[in-house]
């Protein structure tokens, strides 16, 4: 299948002020992060607040640069591209934002919204546009009377139907979805989710699906990535990683997904203590401080990522597990 996004060894690091008296720092947002996307395959990026998942969108979405390591689109590495062969990679690109009720300008009407892209691309004439935004809209289950309508008319799963509508107007081949579910109720997730799968199989998009709910994760995922502390501590399918979780923060972020089965509530495991400062991370594994299985080695060496049955893994005892 082939490979549309690879990611090697990425950093993102932001320097910051130390104020009046204290030292610079860096904050290592990204710390050598590696993934393949494929086309029509969806790869969600899961962990807790703070690990990293939306820098990582805004650098696959080529807003941010990379301060280490290499991105590729369509096998073009982005950090040496020229700018014309940039702004065709943002074209193949596109975002989903998290908050559809910030996401869309209020002061546009949906037929405007979504012909902006054409018009800002130089994409047919205002005829072609209209048009093509009234195709786009009936591929997401909006109504052609919603052509003429602003967004605070519309409840948040229309407003995530037209941001999807949107992020489509270009063709892309890439949609980058950072929590597109979160802010929405309940009831309308799996509408919004099972929409984006229909719309991915009409369009063989690949999805790079940022989450940090495991249960839409397990509902829309083909692999998983699992960060924490912008480190990246396993990769698998979602199948390897749901049945058999390596890594002992994988199992945390499972064992903590709300569940009506009793077995699983007995296997919950509680975590003490809070994230390493991305100030000054710890010279070992960064979950070393909150795991149950930490030895003197976890603290002192950082685990090297590696393979394991088919999958990726930094975690010193990771076959004991």
């Amino acid at each position: 299948m082939t490979v549309l996004m690879q990611a090697e060894a990425l950093h993102r690091h932001y320097p910051v002020s130390g104020g009046l008296f204290g030292k610079p720092g860096l904050v290592r947002a990204i710390d050598g992060v590696s993934f393949v996307l494929r086309q029509a395959q969806t790869l969600a990026i899961v962990g807790e607040s703070g690990c990293g998942k939306s820098t990582l969108a805004r650098m696959a979405t080529l807003m941010e640069p990379p301060t280490g390591g290499e991105l590729l689109i369509d096998g073009t590495p982005t950090a040496t591209a020229s700018e014309a062969e940039r702004r065709r990679l943002r074209r193949n690109v596109q975002m989903v934002f998290q908050n559809p009720y910030g996401s869309l300008n209020p002061r546009k009407t949906v037929g405007a919204i979504l012909e902006e892209p054409l018009a800002l691309n130089q994409r047919g004439d205002r005829s072609a546009r209209e048009r093509a935004a009234r195709a786009m809209m009936e591929r997401v289950g909006l109504h052609q009377d919603h052509y003429d309508r602003t967004p605070h008319m519309f409840s948040g799963g229309q407003r995530q139907r037209i941001a999807i509508a949107r992020a489509l107007m270009l063709n892309p081949r890439i949609v980058v979805a950072d929590e597109p579910v979160s802010a929405l109720d309940v009831s309308i997730q799996a509408q919004v989710l099972n929409l984006m799968m229909d719309l991915q199989d009409a369009f063989r998009l690949a999805f790079l699906f940022i989450s940090h709910d495991l249960g839409v994760v397990r509902h829309i995922a083909h692999d998983v990535l699992v960060l924490y502390c912008g480190r990246a501590v396993e990769y698998a399918s979602r199948q390897d990683l749901f049945a058999a979780p390596c890594h002992p923060y994988t199992r945390v972020l499972l064992a903590a997904t709300p569940s009506i089965d009793p077995r699983h509530r007995k296997q919950a495991v509680a975590v003490k203590g809070e994230l390493p400062s991305p100030l000054n991370p710890p010279a070992g594994c960064a979950f070393a401080s909150r795991c149950p299985h930490a030895t003197v080695r976890c603290t002192a060496e950082r685990p090297a990522w590696r393979g394991i049955g088919g999958r990726g893994v930094a975690c010193h005892h990771a076959e004991a597990m």
